[in-house]
């Protein structure tokens, strides 16, 4: 039996979740969807400068954990931006934080609303 997965936590769904080319209108092969995790695995490693470890830890999940997310991300990433396709941003097994300092670090967006 196949080990289940854990749920990783996010600070907050993405401002926006669908990004493509000016004037492409949506169609379905051309679409990569990105899942939230994902998402948030780059936002935290890319964005705010955070280690591996330092994400797994604010995600609550294991540094190999991330190394995957954060490679599949990425690659999903570079092919929406060399072929020119949408990138969709939805899904995942994800869920959000209480953004009240309880178990959130300094790449929570809730908790820190002020900044950036």
């Amino acid at each position: 039996m196949a080990r289940p997965r854990k749920w990783r936590k996010v600070c907050a769904l993405p401002a926006m979740n669908h990004f493509g080319p000016i004037g492409r209108a949506r169609v379905g092969e051309d679409v990569v969807s990105m899942t939230v995790d994902e998402y948030e695995a780059i936002r935290l490693i890319d964005w705010e400068g955070f280690t591996q470890e330092e994400c797994a830890e604010q995600m609550g999940i294991s540094r190999t954990t991330v190394q995957g997310i954060y490679s599949g991300g990425r690659k999903k990433l570079a092919d929406v931006l060399v072929h020119g396709k949408i990138l969709s941003i939805e899904g995942g097994e994800f869920f959000l934080c209480e953004g009240e300092g309880r178990g959130c670090g300094p790449g929570c967006r809730r908790h820190r609303r002020g900044r950036r």
